[in-house]
Formats: structure tokens, C-alpha cells, sequence
């Protein structure tokens, strides 16, 4: 027989994860690392639940048998390329009889299989939760182009507790920030990713985190992870807008031209559609630093707006024109233990 365990002795576990929940139910939100073994393709799961609303129970099943004999074979040579000892763990979206099927089928080809208690739907509420927890968050800000993110790496590779939240939603939050990216998660599974980030952490320590309005391209940061955000200890990193500019020539200037021209277009009428027309005239010309130094006049607009309305009264400023990133590293720490020990 099956052992069904609760989330969190579910997620210990360390074991295969098979999702036999549909595709496009997958694509959605999945428990990251599982595997995707679906029980029913797309059409199949619409197919067996019209019969169920329609003809019963009874009679789904019997679609539902129909349509999965022949690839019973398959579903168990599929699980053999992973599972590399005969531990498995599976789900469904309720724990009911899909999740209970694959067992069986499973459990006969030689494999103890654990079952999670009430399926993906208690995960989701597990990481739903998980978000109402105290973090103790620093939160590092700067106009774009700052470098905040080589910086937060750099933070990582010194042993610090970090989270990327523009790594997991692939994409770095302005107009060009899907440039280059994998294609964004849904906001389900962004905060699949995000828990799963966290609880590998120590919630007792601080976790360094960049800065990031409510939206990050398409996906949502939880919000009340985001209202900590808001309230936490707020590093505004400063450098001036040259040197930003040159940055992100090297970033951004190798994309097509046309890529870089529709996404100017895109926000022409928030930066005027005059100004827009400058920006553009300076990229089919390849002056890519006077385009971005033009960009970031909108940009830091935008981001000291943000700033007064979000962060107004707990910020702590550290320029970094001239630092480099261990300097820049030693000062955040400092600032970081005057916070500790009750400095400003």
C-alpha cells in the first residue's frame, strides 16, 4: 500500500517527485524539481471530466480507464529513466484517484510510493502559508543600472543568504527585461519557486534581496512578502547615471536593433512621444549610450517616485562610484550590523 505523508513530510522526503496531474494543470504551478507524468493529455482531463458532470462518476471512470491502458507500459519505462532507487513520490490535485491509479501501477512494478495528503491543493495552501511567516529581509535599491544584481551574487558568494527574484521570474523588470530570458513562469509557480528558495534558508538570519515593484515583467511577488519588502531595511545603492549608461551598453547594446526599438515604442507614451523619437533616432545610428542615458531620464523618474512612495522613511544611502565589489560588500555588511545593533 501507498504511505500518504502531509506537505512537510513530503517535501522532506528526497525522493523522485511524479505530478500526474495534466499539462496545461503542470505548466500552471508544479512542487519545483517534480516531473511532469500525466495521467490524461489535456484533451483526455476535459474529455473524462464533461463525462463526470454529465453521465457520473461511473462512467468517467470507465473513459478514464479507456483512455490510459495503453500507455500503462510507458508511464512505468518513464519512471525507470529517473527513479534511480525504488523510492518514488507522487501527487495529483486532490490525492484522489488519479494519484491513486498511478500507485497501484507503480507500487506493481516494484517501486514504495508516497503519496501527498490532499495532493497539490495542500501544497499550494502549505506555500500560500508560508508567505505569512516574519523574514528578515534586506532589501538593496539603486536606479537601474546600478548593478545590483552582480552585487547581490557577489553577497551569495560570500556566504550570505540571497534571493533572485528576477532569476525566478526570468525576467529583470523593465521594459527590456524579458531580453535574453527563458519565457516567464505563471505567477503560480513563481511562488512555488520563490517558497521553495526561502525554505532553504534560515529565517532566523538576514536574507539579502534586490529591490522590486509589486510586478516583476508578468508574475506577482506574494503580497504580503512584498509588504515586508516595503517595511524592511532599505540600502539605496548610488552611482552616477554615466557610468549606469556604460553598463548597460554592455548589456543591452549586442540585441537587435528592432527589439530595442519596439520596446521604446511600447512605452512612448509614458516618456513622450518626442523624447521616445530621440531615443530611437540614437539606437538606428548605434550611439547606444546616449539612447540609455535618454532612457534612464524616464527611468529615474520613475524609480525616485517609487522610492518616496515605498521606502520614505527607512533608507540608507551608499554611493559606489568608485567602489569595488569587496568594498562595496564590506560597507553593506557594516551598515547591515549597525542595523543589528540598533544604528541608523
Amino acid at each position: 500500500m501507498p504511505l500518504r505523508v502531509n506537505t512537510e513530510e513530503f517535501l522532506a522526503l528526497r525522493f523522485p517527485i511524479f505530478d500526474v496531474r495534466s499539462p496545461i494543470e503542470f505548466e500552471k504551478g508544479h512542487i519545483p524539481d517534480a516531473i511532469n507524468l500525466p495521467l490524461f493529455t489535456n484533451e483526455e482531463r476535459e474529455i473524462v471530466g464533461t463525462a463526470y458532470v454529465k453521465q457520473g462518476k461511473d462512467e468517467a471512470i470507465k473513459i478514464g480507464l479507456e483512455k490510459v491502458q495503453s500507455k500503462l507500459v510507458s508511464f512505468v519505462e518513464n519512471v525507470n529513466i529517473v527513479a534511480k532507487g525504488k523510492n518514488i513520490r507522487l501527487h495529483c490535485w486532490r490525492g484522489g484517484l488519479r494519484s491513486k491509479n498511478m500507485a497501484w501501477l507503480l507500487e506493481t512494478a516494484g517501486y514504495n510510493v508516497y503519496i501527498l495528503e490532499n495532493g497539490y491543493k495542500a501544497y499550494r495552501q502549505f506555500v500560500k502559508d508560508f508567505f505569512e511567516k516574519q523574514f528578515k529581509l534586506i532589501v538593496i535599491g539603486g536606479m537601474t543600472g546600478t548593478g545590483k544584481t552582480e552585487i547581490l551574487n557577489y553577497i551569495k558568494s560570500k556566504g550570505q543568504q540571497v534571493i533572485d527574484l528576477e532569476n525566478l521570474a526570468n525576467h529583470k523588470g523593465s521594459v527590456f527585461g524579458h531580453f535574453g530570458q527563458l519565457k516567464q513562469p505563471k505567477t503560480e509557480h513563481f511562488e512555488n519557486l520563490l517558497s521553495n528558495s526561502l525554505i532553504n534558508l534560515d529565517l532566523n538570519k538576514p536574507i539579502w534581496i534586490e529591490d522590486e515593484s509589486l510586478t516583476i515583467g508578468t508574475v506577482y511577488i506574494p503580497a504580503n512578502f512584498h509588504k515586508q519588502m516595503q517595511t524592511a531595511k532599505f540600502i539605496l545603492l548610488e552611482k552616477n547615471i554615466e557610468e549606469r549608461a556604460k553598463r548597460l551598453v554592455i548589456e543591452y547594446a549586442h540585441f537587435d536593433k528592432e527589439l530595442l526599438i519596439n520596446s521604446i515604442n511600447r512605452i512612448s507614451r509614458k516618456i513622450g512621444g518626442d523624447h521616445a523619437q530621440v531615443i530611437i533616432s540614437y539606437i538606428i545610428k548605434d550611439d547606444f549610450f546616449n539612447a540609455i542615458l535618454k532612457t534612464l531620464v524616464y527611468y529615474d523618474k520613475k524609480y525616485r517616485f517609487s522610492l518616496n512612495v515605498n521606502h520614505n522613511n527607512n533608507v540608507t544611502k551608499l554611493e559606489i562610484n568608485s567602489l569595488v565589489l569587496q568594498e562595496i560588500y564590506s560597507n553593506l555588511l557594516t551598515l547591515q550590523q549597525n542595523n543589528d545593533n540598533g544604528g541608523n
